[in-house]
């Protein structure tokens, strides 16, 4: 019964169901990407993340410094993605995310960290 309720917690916050959304149609994005996509602040997206992680839905792998996220492609979730896509696929906030996400990703994640943060971003 925690594992359900942990799940539904989860995808009760509207930012975390638009990150599961853009996640079923893109199969991986970086945590300023997703950023980027919200427009919150990376503490924010960070705390969303690591809630979908810790509940299962998220996978994460570093690459340098960049975090990237994908879902997790279990049987007990694959249940879930179709109820999110059937229900929220028509969604005009899920169009209009599916748009911005495809323009996010054209752009190169070092010039988006720099948009994002500034001369924090630069290279060492």
């Amino acid at each position: 019964m925690n594992k359900a309720l942990s799940l539904f917690k989860a995808l009760s916050d509207r930012n975390r169901l638009r990150v599961i959304a853009a996640l079923m149609f893109y199969p991986e994005l970086c945590a300023c990407q997703i950023t980027e996509l919200l427009k919150v602040t990376g503490a924010t997206v960070s705390r969303h993340l690591g809630i979908l992680v810790s509940t299962g839905l998220l996978d994460s792998r570093k690459d340098g410094r960049w975090v990237y996220y994908t879902l997790k492609k279990t049987d007990e979730f694959k249940v879930i993605m179709r109820w999110i896509k059937t229900e929220f696929g028509e969604s005009e906030l899920i169009h209009k995310d599916m748009k911005a996400v495809k323009e996010i990703t054209n752009l190169d994640v070092e010039d988006l960290c720099r948009r994002q943060r500034g001369e924090a971003c630069r290279s060492k």
